[in-house]
């Protein structure tokens, strides 16, 4: 059965910080190293000393990254920097952003998720995971005893009553921050802790089919804590906060909820592309601006990629959908039928690409200048994959290539935190 309900957030304390701007940051899975070091220096208040920190020579078992986070987490807290609610709430966060010129406004909520079992969940993962940034989150978590960053989740709103409540009750307020991140994206962040509205958006998620679409990381890491927690404790009652994961839902019902493509930069090629006129129609295109319309007009009815080499643009289209069944034989129908799928079983395994010589990047300028300053052989760009794509194959319990969905904006790394001890 789905279940959430509100926590006691741990979050910035308004009257202590006076620019919430300088303090947010991106989840540690979409910053760079350079992007570390800044957010460092920014403001030494900065979340990142909690969600991604730096290691230090002299690192050790005992002391290193992890032991400082808590160390950190624990100053701030005693010195009021962050603060914990003393009544449990559902924490509002509307987004609002432009794409390609066009306004959006995203609205979505943070809540506790009650962690299912395996065989009877009606979580949906969409996304295979690596071992390592599981870890890495593993240690921090359990050294802080938080989450510090939520998992995002898609829920069903067609009657928008999340909204509605949103519009009614706190839309005419002032939020609790207001921040403009690196990108432009605006984020206003509202505290909800009226038991009675909350218990209105408890009961619009109940037994809903939920979606991950992004911290699957996260959420595995949560599944694992919770089954060395209840190990430890040998009896429990089921409601101890380490049962559930700070999320961020929105509605997957919404035309604001936008998932961006996420492309490939090959930086080696151990062959000759001549093979891809076998499977593909190869269409020559003058420009990049040209590329992208065409791509997008051919996602439409076909599967269809840009390719882009020191040779220029072309567009490649698969000649016949017939195909697919032959070359690829694992998988359902919905998995085989994702352009990332096609893309690496007709291209890269045919051509022997090494996944090491593959950088994923939401980016496309950054495909065409990587391959323009020679630091990568080709790029493909891909279009974004459809939600009617993400639940079929996440109803099929099956998982997605990873670096298969980019959704924007992200939510931010500050707004809120979870006790989970």
């Amino acid at each position: 059965m789905t279940e959430i309900k509100p926590f006691q957030g741990i979050h910035y304390n308004p009257d202590k910080i006076s620019n919430p701007s300088k303090v947010m940051c991106p989840p540690y899975d979409v910053i760079s190293t350079v992007q570390q070091d800044g957010f460092h220096t920014r403001n030494e208040y900065n979340f990142i000393r909690l969600e991604y920190p730096k290691d230090k020579a002299g690192d050790n078992g005992e002391h290193n990254k992890y032991s400082r986070a808590k160390e950190v987490l624990d100053q701030w807290l005693k010195s009021g920097v962050l603060v914990q609610d003393e009544q449990p709430a559902i924490y509002y966060c509307r987004q609002e952003y432009k794409v390609q010129g066009e306004r959006h406004s995203r609205l979505g909520f943070i809540a506790a998720m009650k962690i299912q079992d395996a065989k009877d969940s009606k979580i949906f993962p969409h996304e295979n995971t690596h071992a390592a940034a599981k870890e890495d989150r593993f240690k921090l978590w359990m050294s802080v005893g938080a989450n510090l960053s939520p998992i995002f989740v898609c829920f069903s709103d067609k009657e928008r009553k999340v909204e509605k409540i949103f519009m009614t009750y706190l839309a005419v307020t002032k939020p609790l921050f207001e921040v403009t991140d690196d990108d432009g994206v605006k984020h206003m962040f509202w505290k909800l802790d009226d038991p009675k509205l909350v218990n209105q958006i408890v009961a619009t998620l109940a037994n809903q089919q939920l979606f991950i679409a992004d911290g699957h990381h996260r959420y595995e890491v949560s599944c694992e804590i919770r089954r060395q927690k209840m190990a430890q404790a040998g009896k429990t009652t089921d409601q101890e906060p380490f049962n559930y994961v700070m999320t961020y839902f929105t509605n997957i019902d919404s035309k604001d909820l936008k998932i961006f493509p996420m492309h490939r930069i090959v930086k080696k090629l151990p062959g000759n592309l001549a093979f891809l006129e076998e499977f593909f129609r190869m269409d020559k295109i003058k420009s990049k601006d040209e590329l992208m319309v065409m791509l997008a007009k051919a996602g439409q009815n076909e599967h269809a990629f840009g390719l882009y080499t020191r040779d220029g643009f072309m567009l490649i289209r698969l000649k016949n959908k017939a195909l697919i069944d032959k070359t690829i034989t694992e998988g359902s129908r919905e998995y085989r039928r994702l352009d990332a799928t096609i893309l690496k079983y007709f291209v890269f395994d045919k051509l022997g690409v090494k996944s090491e010589d593959i950088i994923y990047t939401k980016d496309s300028v950054e495909v065409f200048t990587k391959v323009d300053e020679g630091e990568a052989e080709a790029g493909f760009i891909m279009n974004p994959v459809k939600i009617s794509q993400l639940k079929a194959v996440a109803l099929n319990g099956e998982k997605m290539p990873p670096k298969t969905t980019y959704f924007y904006p992200k939510v931010l790394s500050g707004l809120t935190s979870h006790r989970i001890v």
